[in-house]
């Protein structure tokens, strides 16, 4: 929002700009017909005219990394800010980036290109952000015991919950278990759009053949965060079933993840 400020010179405009939350100083020099140039002055204060209590470092040597907020956190993980944001700046900006989801889960949402329109987020601070988040992922499985049974709908829809909770589109995976119910491959099927997704169901069973699968199990998410199956989700469920029949490697289960919540076509007697 651009608002216009008392003038004392006829020459001279000043303007007031909220960017970011912060305010920004223009004044524009005007002189008949051709103007003259612009010149930006910003109001802003570095971390290291801050108080400590507001320094993430040192509030974290001091009361530990779980008094961070949010933007602090990030703010350690982007390092130093530029000539005119400081790190925090930089943090909350990223943080209120994405034009949906705000905060932490509004992060899983941004790719390289959109990281990088933050001024003062290149290449290798949007990696590090990317590579973050990557990791946030890995370790919320890594609490999972890799040995776990695959037979309880409960467990797999926690295992794959915060890898495809937050994907804009639909993603369609295979599970291959053994006789076990271990876990023995995982492939990815189909990337779709944010409502649909194809299934390829020649490769399902190509698949289910080469590793000698004892069980399958379908797993994909509904990007509306909504994970009630739709009448395709049902039809197709039937199909992989009945074809998994005849072959002797039976479906055991069609999950639907949601945001924190899921539906189990086996749970609910809808396959």
């Amino acid at each position: 929002m651009t608002q216009k400020v008392n003038e004392s010179c006829p020459c001279t405009l000043y303007t007031k700009v909220c960017f970011y939350g912060k305010i920004f100083s223009i004044s524009m020099s005007v002189s008949g017909e051709n103007s003259g140039g612009t010149n930006m002055e910003r109001q802003s204060v570095t971390m290291k005219q801050r108080p400590e209590t507001e320094r993430p470092y040192e509030k974290c040597l001091k009361a530990g990394a779980e008094s961070l907020t949010d933007g602090e956190l990030l703010a350690v993980l982007i390092r130093c800010g530029t000539k005119n944001y400081s790190a925090l700046e930089l943090a909350f900006a990223l943080l209120d980036r994405h034009p949906v989801y705000k905060g932490l889960v509004g992060l899983y949402h941004l790719d390289m290109e959109m990281l990088k329109t933050i001024p003062g987020i290149g290449n290798v601070k949007a990696i590090e952000i990317l590579c973050a988040l990557e990791l946030s992922k890995r370790l919320a499985r890594a609490s999972i015991k890799e040995e776990s049974d695959f037979s309880s709908p409960e467990y797999i829809a926690a295992y794959y919950m915060e890898e495809m909770r937050h994907l804009c589109v639909e993603k369609v995976m295979l599970l291959l278990l053994d006789g076990r119910h271990r876990l023995m491959k995982e492939i990815l099927l189909s990337k779709g759009t944010a409502n649909s997704s194809w299934v390829p169901v020649r490769t399902i069973f190509v698949e289910a053949l080469r590793y000698e699968a004892v069980y399958m199990i379908l797993i994909h998410n509904h990007p509306s965060g909504c994970p009630e199956p739709s009448r395709e989700d049902l039809v197709i469920t039937k199909q992989i079933k009945e074809a998994g029949e005849l072959l002797g490697i039976p479906l055991s289960d069609h999950i639907i993840i949601g945001d924190k919540c899921y539906t189990s076509l086996r749970e609910q007697q809808m396959m």
